[in-house]
């Protein structure tokens, strides 16, 4: 349930999906319009989202309805120090603890290990629906995420 209480976080592909598919389109519009007072733009989903524009255009679109957006009201959340060594250490233990092949893991894995670590530190809760690999992660760090939309409270 959305409150006061709760700051959200999305991943980059819920971004996606609602800039490629109409349906997806109409639940991350129904999402931005129930928690815009609790939503939180992560600076690696940012990054992640300009290195994904195919044109001048598209960051230009993506500049202006998303990144301005939440950078003229200050909800943007950005990794600290302490969040890239944790998110470093926590890639180290899963290779020791869970066989990860820390050379073959790829940067959106990494990513997601840092916005995992991000949320935690910044009190958010991810929206995601990459459930198996943040499940995944929070075997090595404890922070919060829904794998699907959540409801507004009522």
């Amino acid at each position: 349930m959305a409150s006061p209480d709760h700051k959200y976080v999305l991943d980059t592909q819920l971004f996606i999906q609602g800039f490629r598919e109409p349906g997806a389109n109409e639940a991350l519009l129904r999402f931005h319009r129930s928690f815009a007072p609790f939503e939180y733009l992560s600076a690696i989903v940012a990054q992640e989202l300009r290195s994904g524009t195919r044109s001048p255009r598209d960051l230009k679109v993506l500049e202006r309805h998303v990144l301005t957006v939440f950078g003229r009201v200050n909800r943007i959340i950005v990794p600290s120090i302490r969040a890239w060594h944790r998110s470093g250490d926590v890639l180290a233990e899963m290779a020791r603890e869970d066989g990860l092949e820390v050379a073959r893991v790829s940067k959106a894995f990494a990513n997601d290990v840092l916005l995992a670590v991000s949320c935690r530190e910044a009190g958010c809760v991810l929206v995601t629906d990459n459930e198996r690999d943040f499940a995944r992660i929070r075997r090595f760090v404890q922070f919060e995420f829904v794998g699907s939309w959540p409801m507004p409270a009522t």
